[in-house]
Order: structure tokens, then sequence, then C-alpha cells
């Protein structure tokens, strides 16, 4: 797939799984995964530091084919989900660190186009999790806001 905003082919990444069942080799049990992904959450981590901490220390391929419910679905069921998605959380963190730049650099004309380019994002998944009712219909991205809530 594309990138958003340059006209260049995606980074390459890690491929899933070919096969959609649970690997054989996997010793632990829906429950125990379940109870590693509730231990990690209640400790402040995200859902995708979470699934990253199970990849590489327990060998958990995909939550998801274990358990039969995604991260995201397993912290909502337990109450633990974050107030704010992941994904827009770390593209607002972004847009603080490159507002300290530009008020240092005011000059930095690349960088303001990156933030330019940061903050569409932020409004497109703004939109789409309005319409989702992730986030509630009147929340509103103000930098001066949000850099208080990351600070």
């Amino acid at each position: 797939m594309a990138r958003m905003h340059s006209r260049k082919k995606g980074k390459s990444g890690s491929t899933r799984p070919a096969v959609l069942k649970k690997p054989s080799w996997l010793s632990l049990k829906p429950k125990e995964v379940e109870m590693l992904v509730i231990k990690q959450a209640k400790e402040g981590k995200t859902a995708s530091q979470i699934g990253i901490m199970l990849r590489d220390e327990y060998g958990v391929p995909s939550i998801k084919l274990v358990t039969g419910k995604s991260i995201s679905m397993i912290l909502k069921d337990k109450k633990l989900q974050q107030e704010l998605p992941d994904d827009i959380m770390a593209l607002m963190r972004k847009a603080v660190l490159i507002r300290k730049h530009m008020d240092e650099n005011k000059k930095d004309m690349p960088g303001k186009r990156g933030l330019q380019l940061t903050e569409s994002k932020i409004m497109r998944l703004a939109k789409y999790y309005k319409k989702t009712e992730r986030l509630p219909a009147d929340w509103k991205y103000d930098p001066e806001r949000i850099k208080l809530l990351i600070e």
C-alpha cells in the first residue's frame, strides 16, 4: 500500500502467520494469554506494546488466533481500555514534539509541513473514531490542551 502523504511505496514490515489457527508449539492457554494482557495493561502499557511483548517474550504469533479476541476487545471487556486510542495518541505525541521543535526553530519549513501532515492524520482519525463512537461526538483536537495531556 502506498504512503499517505507522499507518492512512494510503503515500508516493509513483518508478515502475519500464513495459517490462521493456533500454532501447535504454543504451550500457553487462552486464559493465560488473557491474564498476561490484563497484567501488562495494569502496568500501563498500550495495546500495541502488549502485542509486541507477547510476540517477543512469549512467542505468541497472534493474540486473536489464540484467544479468539483482539487485545483491544480483551481490554474493553475488562474495562482497562484507555480513553484515547493508541494510534491517535502516538500522533498527538509526535505533533507535540514537532510543535516544541517549531518554537525553537521558527524558519523550519519542512518541519512546518510535517506538523500539517501529522495534524491532518489526527483529524482524519478523529473523524473515524467519532463515527465509530470510540471518541465523543464533541471531542476536538486542541494542541494546547493535548500538550497538557501528553506531558
